[in-house]
């Protein structure tokens, strides 16, 4: 569950036009397996001309809730460099089962450097090389990619590589077209949404003894893109993806506002 609701996908960035920076765009979520709600996401989206930052804090809900408890918050801070952005430090932290989990990476001249990471002793895994951790990012910075690159050209088309301390996963993503999306009583959103899809595949950090080929096994999704406030990015409306816990998810837009303030204050949501 918790990879699974910020597996959304993945990239291609054009040049950073100069100007005002747009307003940051506060968004919230709800999240629904098999008809029933599982999670409710809040995320924040900050984007300037030279840097951008985004928060991510989700937690389970319902039944959901009840068999797998827990809660997770994310947040970056990076700059744009010609094409892509690039991290400077990203975070993660929750509980999950009463156990408490951190992701703490710093990121110098294109290198993940984890600082912290816990718990130590979760499903010992095999190392990622550091060619495959080199040049890569966080899945919060892959998701600002995308952002930028639907608002620049209105396409989605790219690769990129995430690592997060402990699995690098390769994700591409690719343009599907506009389309309309019909009134739902899940969603405040209704009208035109550029259609991307995207699949991920872990291609290191595979579990000592787990199932390597289940873990490799890719997993698909679309994302819906549009811009939903004055001046503001086109953000994800809705998204579908395929989750190895719940099966398929759907990801609805229930609400947003826009701030010249910094994302999501910590602990939202």
């Amino acid at each position: 569950m918790r990879r699974g609701v910020v597996f959304l996908i993945g990239l291609l960035l054009p040049s950073a036009a100069l100007g005002q920076a747009p307003p940051a765009v506060h968004a919230s979520y709800a999240t629904y397996a098999a008809g029933l709600e599982i999670a409710h996401v809040e995320a924040g989206v900050s984007m300037g001309p030279r840097d951008y930052s985004m928060d991510l804090a989700y937690r389970t809900t319902g039944m959901a809730g009840f068999l797998f408890h827990g809660h997770q918050y994310y947040e970056v801070q990076g700059v744009w460099y010609g094409m892509r952005p690039m991290p400077n430090h990203f975070v993660g932290q929750g509980t999950w089962h009463g156990r408490e989990r951190l992701t703490d990476i710093a990121y110098e001249h294109g290198q993940p450097r984890v600082r912290r990471l816990l718990p130590t002793d979760d499903d010992p895994r095999e190392p990622v090389p550091e060619t495959l951790q080199s040049n890569s990012i966080d899945i919060l910075s892959a998701l600002m990619e995308l952002i930028r690159s639907v608002g620049s050209t209105g396409r989605c088309d790219a690769t990129v590589r995430t690592y997060d301390g402990r699995r690098a996963v390769e994700i591409e993503a690719h343009t599907v077209g506009q389309e309309e999306l019909a009134p739902s009583r899940r969603s405040d959103f209704s009208g035109s949404a550029l259609h991307c899809s995207f699949s991920g595949h872990m291609v290191a950090g595979f579990k000592i003894d787990g199932n390597r080929a289940r873990e490799a096994k890719p997993l698909h999704g679309s994302a819906w893109l549009a811009p939903v406030v004055a001046g503001g990015p086109p953000i994800p409306v809705r998204m579908s993806f395929e989750t190895r816990w719940f099966g398929d998810a759907t990801m609805e837009l229930t609400g947003v506002r826009k701030s010249r303030d910094a994302a999501l204050a910590r602990g939202s949501g």
